[in-house]
């Protein structure tokens, strides 16, 4: 499926991928950084909070998340949409690379918040692996493997961390079940709603499986921290909604293909898609995610040679800043990212996301009203906006402004007002 059109996902195997398999991975402690230069600066001391345990004590209340943004407002009419950025990762586990630092701390540095996909089987010992029964395969499977104890344990830490300085924790789900019989596509409603509740329990119940007792409890009640996902290869979304419905779930984050345009909800719950973003230098558009370039660039190969990184590297940084730039000069649709914690193609990708992430940042410290957000927050925020507002500002195609300009939009309820900026298949 390479080099599809700018009208269809460009992608191999959409998220593909995904995952570690309990190795070392490749990379020092604290990861590569643009240049070489490697980030080691130590985390500020956490403020003390008083926690109290939930269950077996894997998890605690300790109240309110620190470090979110103000209550949010609707927007009146004639007022610039803000532009929002949700980096995402999936699996979120650490193992052994510095990836899961490395980007709290280039969060921390910008002030952005990001919504970290947990893979609840990066929280279970693999001594343990028969508590885990997949639907539609073999107990104790996992496409992804699992992860030494060593790496539980740092996992643990960094999402502890990682909740304690304002990110979202959501859901990758187990197994990545990606093909075959077995594939998550397949799945039921109600076998979704076996795989969520596994998830779930492998977060609240680590104490109880690794027997570890000298390690803090993560800060968080997960039944109410959870309110999203993404699921393995963007796969199974349809049947995956009754469910997450019925758990109160706000947002799926699982559709492929999707264009940058203002989002709409699909079964109740807010669509949030990977989006179809300008890839520099070809014809066809790819999906704002990691291996997806790496599909395009390198046809799966995680180890291409390294002649090709440097080039592979700029076009992977500026396809993202293409797509932000889009949004942001046009219809303010939002833009979302997604990211793996790996070092493939000698973390060309890696380099490139914190190269987009810090050019969005300037943006932002220039004095643009840019917010990198979390997928929970952004959510927030599409739940206080006027139904009819949003509606308008769906009628704004990709790449499209509001005719008149922002100070007279929403000003006339009449639909489809707006005018075309660049076309809605042209990169900017």
């Amino acid at each position: 499926m390479l080099g599809l059109g700018a009208g269809a996902a460009a992608a191999v195997s959409l998220t593909g991928c995904g995952g570690h398999k309990g190795s070392d991975g490749t990379g020092g402690a604290g990861g590569s950084r643009p240049g070489g230069e490697s980030r080691s600066r130590t985390p500020e001391p956490e403020p003390t909070r008083t926690a109290r345990p939930i269950g077996d004590g894997s998890t605690s209340f300790t109240g309110a998340q620190p470090h979110q943004p103000a209550k949010p407002v609707p927007l009146e009419p004639g007022q610039t949409p803000p532009q929002f950025v949700v980096f995402s990762w999936d699996g979120a586990g650490e193992v052994g690379n510095g990836l899961f630092p490395r980007f709290l701390d280039l969060a921390k540095e910008h002030g952005a918040s990001m919504t970290f996909f947990l893979s609840g089987l990066y929280l279970l010992p693999e001594s343990k692996k028969r508590l885990y029964d997949p639907p539609n395969n073999p107990r104790g499977a996992s496409d992804i493997g699992y992860l030494t104890d060593g790496h539980v344990r740092a996992t643990l830490k960094n999402v502890r961390r990682a909740w304690l300085e304002g990110h979202e924790i959501g859901t990758h789900f187990n197994g990545h079940f990606c093909g075959g019989s077995g594939s998550v596509g397949n799945w039921t409603p109600r076998q979704w709603r076996s795989e969520i509740d596994q998830a779930k329990s492998f977060v609240k119940e680590w104490r109880t499986n690794s027997g570890w007792t000298d390690l803090e409890p993560l800060p968080f009640d997960y039944d109410k921290e959870l309110v999203g996902g993404r699921t393995p290869c963007l796969l199974g979304q349809d049947r995956l909604l009754p469910t997450a419905r019925a758990l109160g779930w706000r947002y799926d984050a699982s559709s492929p293909g999707g264009r940058q345009v203002w989002p709409s909800k699909k079964q109740g719950i807010w669509d949030l898609p990977l989006q179809q973003i300008p890839f520099p230098g070809r014809s066809f558009e790819v999906l704002s995610m990691d291996y997806n370039m790496l599909a395009n660039q390198s046809v799966n190969s995680t180890n291409a040679p390294a002649h090709n990184h440097p080039a592979w590297r700029r076009q992977a940084a500026q396809a993202y800043i293409s797509g932000f730039k889009r949004a942001y000069e046009t219809n303010r649709a939002p833009f979302f990212v997604g990211n793996h914690f790996e070092q493939w193609n000698g973390g060309i990708y890696m380099d490139a996301v914190e190269q987009a992430l810090t050019h969005i940042a300037r943006e932002k410290e220039k004095g643009g009203d840019v917010r990198l957000v979390s997928f929970r927050q952004f959510a927030d925020w599409l739940d206080v906006q006027r139904p009819e507002v949003l509606e308008q500002l769906r009628t704004l195609d990709v790449g499209q402004e509001p005719a008149g300009g922002w100070k007279a939009f929403g000003k006339d309820s009449a639909k489809g007002s707006a005018t075309s900026g660049t076309g809605a298949g042209d990169a900017a």
